[in-house]
């Protein structure tokens, strides 16, 4: 039997050369749902996120809110008031992610049933313990 050819993984692109996006990942877990609490352009507070995302842990939330607003996603404005206040609003470069944010769930809602049996299929091949 013959080997198969050595896996070559593509990041090698010259556009790419100095790895600032590679691997490219968009955020974390809870990116997306920020995207969408966000879209409407106006600025949130913190408290409005999380009123909206009450899975959502604060300290998940500001881990995530963080790592947005390092990634150009969104601004975060605090206001010298008292008590103190801080909005987020997406910037341009997070509302570029909307329209392949919309793609990723028409496809998920295209492949859900598929999706969901192969779950299940997995499932009820593991030992249950």
């Amino acid at each position: 039997m013959s080997q198969p050819p050595p896996l070559r993984v593509r990041f090698d692109d010259p556009d790419c050369a100095d790895g600032a996006v590679q691997p490219f990942r968009v955020g974390d877990k809870w990116t997306g749902v920020v995207l969408r609490c966000l879209e409407d352009g106006a600025a949130r507070r913190f408290g409005e996120l999380r009123a909206a995302l009450p899975w959502v842990t604060p300290k998940v939330l500001t881990e995530t809110l963080r790592s947005m607003e390092r990634s150009g996603f969104l601004t975060r404005t605090a206001y010298e008031e008292n008590p103190p206040r801080v909005e987020y609003a997406l910037t341009a470069l997070g509302r570029s992610l909307l329209g392949p944010l919309d793609t990723a769930c028409a496809w998920a809602r295209a492949h859900g049933a598929e999706i969901g049996a192969a779950r299940a299929a997995h499932a009820d091949d593991r030992p249950v313990a």
